[in-house]
């Protein structure tokens, strides 16, 4: 049983929509790809375009196959009949009824869940565990598995069974803390997340999205995002990576399925006209060429800034990140002075004069012409256009 129906998640590389071409639209730009199932398609498409892109793999359903040990978990879970159980995510919640449907069990996992106390991690899972017809008794303050273990710790589990659906990063620990505190502890796990051998590929990605390293993220997959979320909120990086997304990165998405838990958490996603891959692919490159690259005609030559890549009348300019973000800021004011003070907040340097001056420096050294970057004296810095 694949749990990714709907057809955003089935979309493959549209050849109508994605030509091959020489340009390189996408050139100086860094995008995450999240996706699992045909990201080789994806990535190269971008890279073709000059893309740099980050893969992390946010979420593997498992193959059928795998759904074997699945349903073993479940029928012990309904053997052992639980006195509480754990529901982390809404997918998986779901995944894990639709499966035990699928094998004849579903009524009998039901009774099991009705009958023991259930415990939510956060609204999206309370919302799935009503939508099967059950009621929970507690939910986590801030939507991770610590507080809800908390929770469950102080009024008391020692000789209790516990069942806890388990999602693509668990919290092992936490799992010890009910078993080390004289508890059962049963798991399940509806669905599998992609986590390559020695690396956190996901946790890095979010983190290159909270610290400006990166331009695009992309969905093709509704569990993906959730995937994103649940690890943000393991990682307590979820309130930064939202803000993160709503203002430096742009989300973009194969389908208004995929961007629904986007939305939900007040972001507006870009979302292709055609629910195809090679639909999102120039939509991105359409959003990036008419937002993030500047140009402009100075005294010093034509100026192109292309995310990361900077050319000055066609030569290519390396830039440390605290200089190309100062410029990109004297760019975008297309030759107004902007003062010492909002360059300073720009670059979160505290109001330090010291360190604004290193920073203009030190963009001057690393360009052709230094007098490219223009001193206003007692007001600021501008562009010599």
């Amino acid at each position: 049983m694949n749990a990714l129906a709907p057809a955003e998640t089935r979309a493959g590389t549209d050849p109508e929509a994605a030509p091959e071409t020489t340009e390189s639209p996408l050139e100086g730009f860094r995008i995450g790809v999240t996706s699992h199932r045909r990201s080789k398609d994806l990535i190269e498409a971008l890279e073709r375009r000059g893309a740099e892109v980050l893969h992390a793999p946010a979420l593997k359903i498992a193959p059928v196959q795998e759904d074997i040990s699945l349903i073993e978990d479940t029928k012990a879970i309904i053997a052992a009949r639980p006195d509480l159980c754990i529901a982390t995510t809404a997918y998986g919640m779901r995944r894990w009824c639709e499966a035990a449907d699928s094998f004849g069990i579903g009524e009998d996992l039901l009774e099991t869940l009705a009958n023991c106390r259930m415990f939510v991690r956060g609204p999206k899972a309370r919302g799935a565990v009503r939508a099967a017809g059950l009621a929970d008794v507690g939910i986590s303050s801030d939507e991770t598995t610590a507080t809800l273990v908390d929770m469950l710790l102080a009024e008391g589990v020692r000789g209790k069974t516990v069942a806890v659906q388990l999602h693509g990063y668990t919290d092992v620990r936490q799992l010890e803390r009910l078993r080390m505190s004289g508890a059962t502890v049963l798991t399940v796990t509806p669905y599998r997340w992609v986590k390559p051998d020695g690396e956190d590929l996901l946790p890095r990605l979010i983190e290159a999205a909270c610290s400006g390293n990166l331009d695009v993220l992309t969905f093709t997959s509704a569990p993906a995002v959730d995937a994103m979320w649940s690890t943000a909120h393991e990682m307590g990086m979820y309130r930064q990576l939202v803000d993160a997304l709503r203002t430096n990165v742009t989300t973009a998405v194969v389908g208004p399925v995929t961007a629904q838990p986007l939305i939900d958490a007040g972001l507006s996603p870009l979302i292709p006209e055609r629910f195809r891959m090679g639909a999102l692919i120039r939509l991105v490159s359409e959003h990036l060429a008419l937002n993030h690259v500047r140009r402009l005609d100075t005294r010093s030559g034509n100026v192109e800034l292309r995310g990361r890549c900077l050319r000055i009348n066609g030569q290519a300019v390396e830039l440390a990140p605290a200089p190309l973000l100062l410029l990109r800021a004297l760019l975008g004011a297309g030759g107004a002075v902007l003062s010492r003070e909002s360059l300073s907040e720009l670059l979160e340097l505290r109001g330090s004069v010291h360190a604004l001056d290193m920073t203009v420096s030190r963009l001057r050294s690393a360009l052709p012409d230094g007098r490219l970057v223009e001193t206003v004296v007692k007001r600021g810095y501008r562009i010599r256009v």
